[in-house]
């Protein structure tokens, strides 16, 4: 049976090219088939992999999430971009990188992901899928998104704002961040909401569990109607009086890990965070402990 690998890679950058032809190179001489995603590649058009390696920053590696939807292929980030909090290794690590994913010397990590409908007001119902976010936000730009939002069946608040932003532990260093919403640990298997520049009093980020459903309603009275777009790629049409259903898929997305480093320590390593003069948890003999430096 013919070992085949996908590589979906960064086009428009001269660093993905050297990158792309290195890991192609790595795969061939472990006898894998290397299979490059064309630019308008679907997931229709993907033949039967093991495993995958994603070139670039994590808008990358979610356009491979999205090729790879539904199958258990592994996906190798390597980061070619800026903050790459999805991408395992970096762009100097990228041989042994590959050697390691083609030997199986790797973990897998689940990241859940989320599911949404649109059902609209002439009855019909589009759906979508998230592994960072799905965004709810104002078509027009100059008018305020009025929407109601349930939670489990149950209306809590109704408000104008920008917009409201639903998210997963994956995303929640993503949109929902720079929203103001919490950093939440990939552990923690529950969703976000965040509402964007909101017009009410209680209009807090919101943590709920993974079997809540979250539902926001664009009310007849809005004065502008919305779109929802999931992990910045795909879009779904929301008129006013739409209803918007947000509840975890059970299909998750697979990662795969080299290393066991702790998300405290990922956190320091994207952001550059100050770490200077941390002495850790005491030794018994009162000397300094350095065990899970990051």
């Amino acid at each position: 049976m013919t070992r085949r690998a996908l590589v979906v890679t960064h086009r428009g950058r001269e660093e993905a090219v050297a990158a792309t032809k290195e890991a192609v190179e790595e795969l061939e001489a472990a006898g894998v088939e290397p299979f490059l995603a064309p630019e308008d590649a679907t997931p229709e058009d993907m033949p039967e992999l093991e495993l995958g390696i994603v070139l670039g920053g994590d808008g990358t590696i979610l356009r491979a999430a999205e090729l790879t939807r539904g199958t258990s292929v592994p996906l190798l980030g390597v980061n070619l971009g800026h903050v790459g909090f999805l991408a395992e290794a970096d762009r100097d690590d990228i041989g042994d990188a590959v050697r390691r994913l083609t030997s199986g010397d790797f973990t897998v990590e689940e990241r859940s992901t989320l599911e949404v409908r649109v059902h609209t007001p002439d009855g019909a119902v589009c759906s979508g899928w998230a592994l960072n976010e799905a965004a709810l936000e104002k078509v027009d730009r100059s008018r305020m998104l009025e929407v109601m939002l349930e939670v489990d069946g149950h209306p809590l608040s109704s408000f104008g704002c920008d917009g409201v932003v639903a998210a997963t532990a994956t995303g929640s260093t993503a949109h929902a961040f720079s929203a103001g919403g919490p950093v939440v640990w990939p552990d923690v298997d529950g969703m976000i909401l965040v509402p964007l520049s909101a017009h009410a009093l209680f209009a807090r980020p919101l943590v709920v569990g993974p079997r809540s459903r979250l539902a926001l309603e664009v009310l007849d009275r809005s004065p502008a109607a919305g779109i929802v777009t999931c992990d910045g790629r795909r879009r779904l049409e929301v008129p006013r009086g739409s209803r918007v259903e947000v509840t975890r898929s059970n299909v998750p997305v697979r990662l795969a890990r080299l290393t066991p480093a702790p998300f405290t320590t990922r956190l320091v390593h994207k952001f550059g965070l100050p770490v200077e003069g941390w002495r850790g948890r005491p030794r018994r003999n009162g000397g300094p402990a350095t065990e899970g430096a990051p």
